[in-house]
């Protein structure tokens, strides 16, 4: 991964922002420009130079991941109020500091107010700043995208290991259990996020989490699931039909599809992310199923689950080459059940290539 360049990309940024210097406390922001993965830093980023403020742990494992990553950054640890102190002196002279309004609350920004006393005395100013390094992490390197592949590699095994057992009787808890089990065998590091198996009527619930339902002949299986690897993620979801299922579900698992396929064509480089969310829904209010998509067609991943840009038909964004986004329409039925189909996408100049390959069958 190119972390070096990125210091010097924020730098050029920090004047638009509103400031002249920029403090990252959020700790994924902290890693995206340095490699440092421990739980406890802030960064301060000038036009001259970066330092890193950790506590009493982290001084080797931070000095080795910044070494590792080629980031040009200065480490200082000590205990919160050391830190302090050093990051008065750091500031002093400088006239507005950005503060992430993302990751900072109202009342640690007062209190930092008070605590930068050299910096206050001196006339500087705190300022709120938004997305300034989220919109660096938009585009991905090839470092990046590999890692991102990865993990979804990981995922598609997984699941073409474990699927079978959807017809085992299990519990929704149990084969999710099983799945995240086989994505840790397979060399994840940890889960995207808590995987959802949700069968039958729970399906028509987009965020149900695994219950001790028992997985039986004529539902419709929505599983939704990541893997993380080296601190990036995937995301997919799959349908599946357990045995002969409703006439009515069938054509609703039709109608995804087809929506889903629309979504994927409509992603490419200089599409609006509200362009990609209404092929999706226009698709599906054609099916007559319009109302029961009742949510965003997707958003982006990364070093989060969830991350710019955002798949809406609100969102104002404008879709990168080299973006990594979901696109993933569903219909949701209370009382009968729910279908959604995701993948995980490059946006190409051409259009857009996928991350996650497993089949879109239904069955197993």
């Amino acid at each position: 991964m190119d972390v070096a360049s990125r210091l010097g990309r924020l730098r050029t940024g920090l004047g638009a922002a509103g400031c002249d210097a920029l403090l990252v406390t959020s700790l994924v922001n902290v890693r995206y420009l340095t490699g440092f993965t421990g739980s406890a830093a802030m960064l301060l980023v000038t036009a001259g130079g970066a330092l890193l403020l950790t506590d009493p742990k982290y001084p080797e494992q931070a000095a080795e991941q910044i070494a590792a990553a080629g980031a040009e950054v200065e480490v200082e640890a000590g205990t919160r109020q050391g830190q302090l102190e050093i990051l008065d002196r750091a500031t002093k002279g400088l006239s507005r500091l950005g503060l992430e309004a993302a990751a900072v609350s109202w009342a640690a920004a007062d209190r930092l107010r008070a605590e930068l006393g050299q910096f206050a005395s001196a006339g500087g100013e705190l300022v709120a700043t938004e997305g300034v390094v989220e919109g660096l992490r938009v585009v991905k390197d090839a470092g990046e995208l590999a890692r991102i592949e990865l993990a979804a590699d990981v995922a598609d095994v997984a699941l073409a290991q474990v699927k079978e057992r959807l017809g085992a009787g299990l519990t929704e808890a149990e084969f999710a259990l099983e799945l995240d089990y086989e994505m840790r065998r397979r060399g994840a590091d940890d889960l995207s996020f808590e995987t959802i198996v949700a069968s039958g009527p729970n399906g028509a619930m987009p965020h149900a989490r695994p219950s001790d339902r028992r997985i039986d002949e004529g539902d419709v299986v929505v599983v939704d699931f990541g893997a993380l690897v080296d601190g990036y993620h995937s995301d997919m979801t799959r349908s599946f039909t357990v045995g002969r299922v409703p006439e009515e579900m069938v054509e609703v698992l039709d109608a995804v599809f087809v929506a889903q396929r629309a979504g994927v064509r409509a992603t490419r480089a200089g599409a609006s992310a509200s362009e990609v969310d209404d092929a999706c829904r226009r698709s599906l209010v054609e099916a007559g199923y319009g109302e029961h998509f009742v949510h965003g067609t997707g958003h982006g991943v990364g070093l989060e689950i969830h991350e710019a840009p955002a798949i809406s038909g609100q969102s104002a964004d404008i879709l990168d080459e080299g973006a990594v986004v979901t696109v993933e329409p569903g219909v949701y039925l209370p009382g009968t059940g729910g279908v959604r189909i995701e993948d995980t996408l490059v946006v190409t100049a051409q259009g857009a290539r996928p991350l996650t390959k497993s089949t879109k069958d239904t069955t197993f």
